[in-house]
């Protein structure tokens, strides 16, 4: 199923490996707050240590504006990975240039150094091969291991693989080993359940699993322009009007599998402290607006569920950050842990309602990458998977 090399294949002892990671964490007051990517990179991590090589990782962390901005540097996590590997870990102030290549020159086996945020470089969003060469220099061999920047074709992630042997770490793996298993062959019944804002993001994945899927479940805002495209007049609910035709075309494809909500919550403001009502799906009243799905949906759903052997699950159901319009979300991630099927849950907000609900041990899978898992859920190949070498 996975074709690719992983770092099992390749000889590490005494070489100086560049790991890319996924170390794109929350940062509060120069503290890391959500040590999860950090944490699911360690298996890579301590492998390579434990096989004698010098590690030297590179990651980007949130959306600095073309240069170094000290609100984005990745010092704190640095901090945060020694703390949980237990060894000092090196840091330097740049992601390529003279003294990345003199902190890497200076590493022995078993050491670790941390690149500043790649994306302090404005060649790593355009994937520029200058840049990607750069990183090259620093070490003897690549691998990916950041999953949720897989599907994105820059200096660090696919630039870099044209100028070193380059493999698949640990968590890649797994990430496209359950990902994968779920497009090519999914145990069925096979029941995928979309939440989330937008239509519009996730047409292509709609169709994909339509085609694949037993039922695809509908929720989030994005099951609004389901509900106002077969006629139902949605209030001051988030819609998109532009993609009405296409909601009536999948509703069309998927006449017997594509389920949406019965019933809904709404609230006459987006507050969390709004006035709240429930209704069957109809017309929507002025000045009102759906903000989660109703009980009567989440039973339908979780049955569904508990009926499935493959669930898969992206994108929440309602405004899950107001406790009042949570209960759908949260109703849903206890169906999906009960149930008895593999599990994989992906994207930020419903991988958070899982650990919120403090039943993240009760999911197969949680996935680290959001727009990686979605592309996969679509049937794309990620560009730096793609790069890496084959078996």
């Amino acid at each position: 199923m996975f074709n690719k090399k992983t770092v099992r294949d390749i000889e590490v002892g005494g070489k100086r490996v560049l790991v890319r990671v996924d170390f794109n964490v929350p940062i509060k007051d120069g503290q890391v707050t959500d040590d999860t990517r950090i944490r699911a990179s360690l298996p890579t991590i301590q492998y390579l240590l434990e096989n004698n090589a010098a590690v030297i990782l590179c990651s980007h962390l949130g959306r600095p504006k073309g240069g170094p901005d000290p609100a984005f540097s990745l010092r704190p996590v640095a901090d945060r990975l020694s703390e949980l590997i237990a060894r000092p870990v090196s840091f330097v102030e740049v992601p390529v240039g003279p003294a990345a290549v003199e902190a890497a020159n200076k590493l022995q086996p078993g050491d670790v150094l941390v690149l500043e945020n790649t994306r302090f470089h404005p060649g790593e969003t355009r994937n520029d091969p200058e840049m990607a060469k750069q990183l090259a220099d620093l070490a003897d061999s690549f691998v990916l291991d950041a999953f949720g920047s897989a599907h994105r074709a820059h200096a660090s992630t696919e630039g870099v693989t044209h100028y070193l042997p380059s493999v698949a770490g640990f968590l890649l793996e797994k990430e496209i080993r359950y990902l994968g298993q779920v497009i090519a062959n999914p145990e069925r019944p096979f029941v995928a359940i979309l939440g989330g804002a937008k239509v519009s993001d996730k047409i292509g994945v709609i169709r994909n699993l339509l085609a694949k899927a037993d039922k695809v479940l509908i929720g989030g805002g994005m099951a609004n322009t389901f509900l106002k495209a077969m006629g139902n007049p949605v209030g001051d609910s988030l819609v998109e009007d532009e993609v009405l035709d296409t909601a009536r075309d999948l509703m069309a494809e998927g006449a017997k599998r594509l389920v949406l909500p019965a019933d809904l919550v709404i609230a006459n403001a987006f507050d969390a402290e709004a006035e709240r009502d429930i209704i069957p799906v109809g017309p929507v009243p002025d000045g009102w607006r759906i903000m989660d799905i109703g009980p009567e949906t989440v039973s339908g759903f979780a049955k569904e569920v508990a009926q499935a052997k493959t669930v898969v699950w992206n994108g929440p159901m309602g405004v899950f950050e107001f406790p009042r319009f949570a209960e759908g979300t949260f109703g849903l991630a206890r169906a999906v842990a009960e149930s008895q099927a593999t599990s994989i849950v992906g994207g930020g907000d419903s991988v958070a309602a899982v650990q919120q609900a403090g039943l993240a041990d009760q999911i197969t899978h949680l996935s680290t990458g959001g727009g990686a898992s979605l592309e996969m859920l679509e049937g794309k190949e990620l560009p730096g998977v793609a790069a890496l070498q084959d078996k």
